[in-house]
C-alpha cells in the first residue's frame, strides 16, 4: 500500500526491547511516521528505537501508558498527523491490520479492533472485559465488544475531543467516555490478537479502578 504521511502510528512501550524492533519493523511497511514512546524502560527499549530509525520519544521516569499514548498522540498532532493508529509494542497486535483500520476510519471518527474471544484468552481477561463492556453500555451508550483493547485509530479531530486525562491503563475506558459524551461516531473491527507466555496487561485491581472512574467521570460530566 502507498505509505501516507497523514497516517501516524504510535507505540508506547515499557521494558519490550525483545519485542518491540519487530513490531516496528512490521509497522513501517504501512506508515512513514512511526513514533515510539518509552516510558522510563529500565531496558534498551530507546535504543532499539533508535536503531530503528524512527522517531523515539522518552519519558524519564514510567508514567503508565495513558500517559505514554498521550505524548506520542500530542507529538503526532503538533507535527500534522490527519489520521492516528495506536497499537501495543509486545506483539500481541498485528500491524498487517493497520491498512483495515484506516479503511475503516472513513465515514466515522474512530474505529476500536475487537479481539475474538477465545480459548486462548485468560479467563480473568474475558470476564473482567465482558463486565466492562456492560458498564460502558450503561453509563455512556457506547456498545463495544471489547472496550480494553488497545488498537484503534482515530481522526486527528477526534482526538482532540477524546483525550484523556488517565495515565494508566483506565485512559482506554476514559477515551471511550468521551466518545459517548461528545456523539462521536464509532465502528468496531475485528482483529487476532496473539498471547505471549506471561500475562500484560489491565489487571483484577485495574478493572476495578476502571470500573469506579468511569462512575466518577459519568457523574462529574
Amino acid at each position: 500500500m502507498k505509505l501516507s504521511k497523514d497516517v501516524w502510528v504510535i507505540i508506547p512501550a515499557y521494558n519490550e526491547e525483545k519485542r518491540v524492533g519487530k513490531v516496528i519493523d512490521e509497522v513501517k511497511r504501512f506508515s512513514r511516521n512511526v513514533v515510539l514512546v518509552d516510558d522510563g524502560s529500565k531496558d534498551d527499549t530507546y535504543d532499539v528505537g533508535l536503531q530503528k530509525k524512527i522517531k523515539v520519544l522518552r519519558h524519564v521516569v514510567n508514567l503508565g501508558k495513558g500517559a505514554g499514548l498521550k505524548t506520542g498522540c500530542d507529538y503526532a498532532l503538533l507535527n500534522g498527523a490527519k489520521t492516528i493508529i495506536v497499537i501495543d509494542a509486545d506483539g500481541q497486535h498485528e500491524p498487517k491490520e493497520i491498512p483495515n483500520f484506516i479503511e475503516s476510519l472513513e465515514g466515522v471518527d474512530i474505529v476500536f479492533g475487537y479481539r475474538r474471544f477465545t480459548g486462548h484468552m485468560p479467563f480473568v481477561l474475558k470476564f473482567g472485559n465482558n463486565f466492562i463492556n456492560f458498564v460502558t453500555k450503561i453509563l455512556y451508550g457506547v456498545d463495544l465488544k471489547d472496550t480494553q483493547s488497545g488498537y484503534r485509530a482515530f481522526t486527528s479531530k477526534a482526538y482532540r475531543r477524546i483525550r484523556w486525562n488517565a495515565n494508566d491503563y483506565s485512559m482506554e475506558s476514559e477515551m471511550i467516555a468521551n466518545v459517548g459524551k461528545n456523539n462521536l461516531k464509532y465502528r468496531e473491527i475485528p482483529i487476532q490478537t496473539i498471547y505471549s507466555d506471561r500475562y500484560k496487561g489491565t489487571t483484577v485491581l485495574d478493572g476495578v479502578k476502571i470500573v469506579f472512574n468511569m462512575v466518577k467521570w459519568r457523574l462529574l460530566g
